[in-house]
C-alpha cells in the first residue's frame, strides 16, 4: 500500500463476538494464556473465545468474512490448534492490506474464574502476535451478575471491536 491519500480510509473499525461451552475435561485458555479451572472450553480449536473476538473484529475491519471461513471448524488441520498461530495468520492478511493495528478493545464475560490476575499476560500475548505496542491492546473482564448462560457457568463469551490504520499512517 502507499502513501495515504485522498482515496485511502484513515481507518477502519471491525467488531468480534465469540462465545463457547465451558466443557470438563479441557484446558482452559483465554488470550493465549492457560488458566487454571475445572473445565475449558468446547470447540475444534483450543476454543480460545477472546482470540476468536479478535480474529473476527480484525477480518472485519478488513471486510474478508469471519473466521469461519479462513479456519472452517471442518478442517481437521485445525483440530486442537492454539488459537495464537491463527492470530498470526490474521496478522499476516492485515499486514498484506497495508493495515496495522491502531487499537483493540476486547472484554471476556464469565462468571468464573477470576481473570484479572491473568489479564496482562493475555495483552502481551496479543500484543506480541499482532506485532503492536501492548499500550494499543486493552482488555477487560466481567461477569453477568449470575445472569444468563455465562452467568450460570455455562460458557464464556468475549466481544472485541479494533481500529486499523493504513500501514505508516501516524503511530498509535
Amino acid at each position: 500500500m502507499g502513501p495515504v491519500n485522498h482515496e485511502t480510509p484513515l481507518v477502519r473499525v471491525g467488531f468480534g463476538y465469540d462465545v463457547h461451552a465451558l466443557a470438563p475435561d479441557r484446558a482452559l485458555i483465554l488470550g493465549g494464556v492457560h488458566v487454571p479451572f475445572p473445565a475449558g472450553l468446547a470447540g475444534h480449536s483450543d476454543a480460545d473465545v477472546l482470540i476468536h473476538a479478535v480474529m473476527d473484529a480484525i477480518v472485519g475491519a478488513l471486510g474478508l468474512g469471519d473466521i469461519g471461513r479462513h479456519f472452517p471448524d471442518s478442517d481437521p488441520a485445525l483440530e486442537g490448534i492454539s488459537s495464537l498461530i491463527l492470530l498470526d495468520e490474521v496478522h499476516d492478511m492485515l499486514m498484506q492490506q497495508g493495515w496495522c493495528i491502531n487499537n483493540l478493545d476486547a472484554t471476556v464475560v464469565a462468571e468464573r474464574p477470576k481473570l484479572a490476575p491473568f489479564v496482562p499476560e493475555m495483552r502481551e500475548r496479543i500484543a506480541r502476535t499482532l506485532q503492536t505496542p501492548a499500550e494499543c491492546i486493552n482488555i477487560k473482564a466481567t461477569t453477568t451478575e449470575g445472569l444468563g448462560f455465562c452467568g450460570r457457568g455455562e460458557g464464556i463469551a468475549a466481544y472485541a471491536i479494533v481500529s486499523l490504520r493504513p500501514v505508516g499512517a501516524g503511530t498509535p
